[in-house]
């Protein structure tokens, strides 16, 4: 193998992301002052030990994990919990990483769409843990790291995107900004459940605008519908006079009809009625002229 290689193989070794979850990679015990150390230390308790054993005791709940960092490495056995554990004081420290599903509010972010539209969207996003030592290890601080992690991402997802999709397919957004946020927080132990696009606000020039277009919409499909009616009013008025005209009868009785109407609707008008023969006596008049 060549210089180079060697190099380049030991460059990828020493940045390559911690990622050892149960054995506790990087804690194998050796060395004269390691152990000297803990026997030391050992003896110690021993010779306090009703005022040593209170520190030597620590509990974690159900919901929780510690990971033990023994002289700087990860103890053997990865993370310890629930319940109570022994450590070594002098020697020992811990962190404690809860399990419990996260959610926070992101911020609300200043958009320009794909369709030149500025708006303001927030979200909410939900988080848990899943590995507690990367977690510790492979971040510095895993929460703070998500959040902002989160509000670059939904920067960038809807930045993309118009602004009807955004108002149409929230479904869809939050999916694509879910699918992202996870795949990249996957290295720090943290698994994103679900992300919501919470709010899309809109400047107020854009509102009035776009309640002007749907008023003008609405107004124009009103008068469509409308001759659309008078349209099939008139065709019916057509097929009625006609079929009127071929019989005298019917007319004398739509014109009873009327009377019975308006006598049943309004009591107070005065009706005269004309005989049906006057009216025939013009009509037959007109045809002969």
């Amino acid at each position: 193998m060549s210089k180079v290689d060697v190099e380049s193989a030991s460059t990828t070794a020493d940045t390559r992301p911690l990622n050892r979850d149960s054995a506790g990679g990087g804690a194998e015990e050796g060395g004269f002052f390691e152990g000297f150390l803990k026997v030391a230390s050992i003896i110690l308790i021993v010779l306090t030990f009703p005022i040593t054993i209170w520190s030597c005791i620590r509990m974690v709940k159900e919901y929780e994990r510690a990971i033990i960092f023994r002289l700087g490495r990860v103890k053997k056995g990865g993370a310890v919990g629930p319940g109570l554990f022994f450590i070594i004081p002098c020697i020992d420290t811990i962190e404690v990483v809860d399990l419990r599903t996260v959610s926070f509010d992101v911020p609300p972010q200043e958009i320009l769409t794909k369709d030149s539209v500025t708006v303001s969207v927030d979200a909410v996003v939900y988080y848990k843990v899943s590995s507690p030592f990367a977690a510790v290890c492979n971040v510095t601080n895993a929460n703070h790291s998500t959040k902002l992690l989160a509000s670059t991402t939904l920067r960038s997802i809807l930045g993309t995107k118009t602004l009807q999709e955004i108002l149409a397919d929230r479904d869809t957004t939050g999916a694509e900004i879910l699918h992202q946020l996870d795949e990249a927080t996957d290295p720090w132990g943290i698994r994103v459940e679900r992300v919501e696009v919470k709010d899309v606000r809109l400047p107020q020039q854009l509102q009035r605008a776009m309640a002007a277009e749907a008023e003008a919409t609405r107004e124009a499909r009103a008068k469509v519908i409308a001759a659309e009616g008078e349209q099939k009013a008139s065709r019916a008025l057509k097929e009625a006079s006609l079929i009127i005209s071929e019989s005298p009868s019917a007319l004398q009785l739509r014109y009873l009809q009327t009377l019975t109407s308006i006598s049943a609707e309004k009591n107070s008008t005065i009706i005269f009625p004309l005989p049906m023969e006057l009216m025939n006596a013009f009509t037959n008049k007109d045809h002969q002229q």
